[in-house]
């Protein structure tokens, strides 16, 4: 038996209740998905985008509770790789100890779980105004388990996971949320195929002030998410913290500053969008930085995201929400910046490519593996139950067609 101080007793609860607090944050960020990406899309549409958030909060919190936690946090199941789903089924392994619930242990399974439910919501904003619900339930349970778990492993398991042995630093989810999720968006852009009209311009948000409050939820939440990942009160969190005050403030302006030198006209849909870029570059980073290197990574990923965004028309593929140049390019921009900039670590104070070389390697080891599993179970579901509704319910809307209902009921007379 472990004796502790209560000055010790004191300092775990307290960890535990920011870990709790910051779940509570992280979970508010799937609604802010929800709003951010339902903002965006055309008004016959906004239910679908809405409910694609809220059943990846539904079915990935019970999955996690059942068995995923257990493959990210259990006992390996294959070394360095994956953990042993039966080692934690239900939890029971932080429930059912001599000594009550584990309560540092079952806020530590809380936090993550937030992640896991964010993951797959953000894919959800590449496929938009064209996808079934029962579908893309089927492709988040599947992919959560063959790809966010494993990944998440690979990370977050410091205990064993892979590319923690090879000394990656990505605090919050760089490459297992982010990455993660932009080339899964990517997979299933391209299975699903090109909105019926998609050009340049051709469907603008029809309601920016959802979408700003969407991102005003995301910013407020992320503090959460950044900050929480620590897992302690110290000064650790407080430097994620004012990172992630910082990098988004500095990205807003780069993608506006991009706006006004290309289009003549700074948006508020810019700003928004700016911002999550820069949440997105600070997440793997916002440990190892300092906060003046975290405004040049903002301005960095704020401009390069505007200027990818555009990829899309160039290439042929229709990302409909921009998952593809926020996330996957913010993720990777972000992961490898650590590789030159990482306070101790990085190019610029230790003259050495390793950890250049060990970013890049975990960042686009998990852009090929998501992208992979994704598009195989993708075109599976296309092939069998169909992932993509008709045309004709495209064009009639999304809301009536798969939910029976509307995003705005006018009074009928």
């Amino acid at each position: 038996m472990v004796l502790h101080t209560a000055s010790e007793t004191a300092s775990v609860g307290l960890d535990s209740l920011w870990l709790l607090v910051s779940a509570a944050f992280v979970l508010l960020m799937t609604p802010g998905v929800a709003f951010f990406y339902g903002g965006m899309v055309r008004a016959k549409s906004v239910v679908s985008m809405m409910m694609m958030s809220f059943g990846a909060m539904a079915l990935v919190g019970v999955i996690w509770v059942v068995y995923g936690y257990g493959l990210v946090f259990g006992k390996p199941l294959i070394p360095h790789w994956l953990g042993d789903p039966f080692s934690a089924i239900g939890l029971q392994n932080l429930v059912g100890g001599p000594n009550g619930p584990d309560l540092n242990g079952l806020a530590f399974a809380g936090f993550q779980a937030t992640f896991a439910i964010i993951a797959v919501a953000l894919i959800s904003g590449a496929i938009a105004d064209r996808a079934k619900f029962g579908a893309w339930l089927v492709f988040a349970g599947i992919w959560v388990t063959v790809v966010y778990f494993p990944v998440a492993y690979w990370v977050f398991n410091l205990a064993d996971g892979w590319a923690v042995s090879l000394g990656v630093n990505d605090f919050a989810g760089g490459t297992a949320v982010h990455i993660n999720a932009g080339a899964a968006g990517l997979a299933l852009a391209l299975v699903l195929g090109k909105r019926v009209g998609f050009r340049k311009g051709f469907d603008k948000p029809h309601n920016v002030p959802l979408t700003l409050l969407g991102a005003a939820l995301l910013w407020f939440g992320w503090f959460g998410f950044n900050a929480g990942s620590e897992g302690a009160v110290d000064g650790i969190a407080a430097l994620a913290w004012i990172n992630t005050l910082a990098a988004p403030a500095a990205a807003t302006l780069g993608w506006l500053i991009v706006e006004k030198i290309r289009d003549d006209k700074p948006t508020s849909i810019g700003a928004a969008s700016g911002a999550v870029a820069g949440l997105v570059a600070i997440t793997p980073a916002c440990n190892i930085l300092t906060p003046l290197w975290a405004i040049v990574l903002g301005v960095i990923a704020g401009a390069v995201c505007a200027l990818a965004i555009d990829l899309k028309f160039r290439f042929g593929f229709d990302d409909s929400l921009d998952v593809v140049g926020i996330h996957l390019v913010g993720g990777l921009i972000g992961t490898i910046y650590i590789g030159i900039f990482g306070t101790g670590i990085g190019l610029i104070y230790t003259g050495s490519l390793v950890q250049l070389w060990v970013q890049a390697l975990a960042a686009f080891g998990v852009m090929i593996y998501s992208f992979g599993i994704a598009w195989v179970i993708g075109v599976v579901i296309q092939k069998t139950m169909g992932f993509r509704i008709r045309n004709e319910d495209e064009l009639a809307g999304v809301d009536t067609a798969v939910h029976g209902e509307e995003g705005y009921v006018l009074d009928r007379v």
